[in-house]
């Protein structure tokens, strides 16, 4: 497969053609191309990676970055403070890695159920997970244990 070479000056036709080879390629293009719509989300459905190219209007779209973070989940920690409220979002990239829980909004990191898709997904998220939501956990195993052992 061979490379596509763009720069500032590109044309759309060839920015297109080169982001969906190589998402990155996005880095390359015209400020102008790095807010287009359509550029970005080929870029980033291509790799999520991407998103860190796009303009920061286009780091604040929820389409946007669904299909980043559906594509590559780390790329979450270049959505926009907003999106990173976003329980949808945010459920999105724990569910494809785990360590994104990282850049949530520590309402979602309390979350029980953004936390269970992140620690399901890998235990390492487990150093993401808020004190209060640690607390919580433990509360409620301590609960299960007390119910599959008989205690009240």
């Amino acid at each position: 497969m061979s490379s596509i070479m763009i720069n500032k000056n590109s044309t759309k036709a060839e920015v297109m053609a080169a982001v969906k080879q190589n998402g990155l390629a996005l880095d390359y293009a015209s400020e102008a191309l790095q807010n287009d719509r359509d550029i970005v989300m080929a870029a980033v459905k291509q790799y999520g990676r991407a998103l860190r190219y796009a303009s920061e209007e286009l780091r604040g779209d929820r389409e946007v970055v669904l299909a980043a973070v559906e594509q590559w989940g780390s790329a979450f920690c270049y959505a926009s403070e907003e999106l990173q409220g976003d329980r949808d979002v945010v459920l999105a990239a724990v569910e494809q890695r785990g360590s994104a829980l990282k850049y949530a909004s520590e309402e979602l990191r309390n979350d029980i159920d953004v936390v269970r898709a992140a620690v399901t997904q890998s235990i390492h998220a487990w150093r993401f997970v808020s004190e209060r939501a640690r607390i919580e956990i433990a509360e409620c195993w301590a609960k299960c244990k007390d119910c599959a052992g008989g205690k009240k």
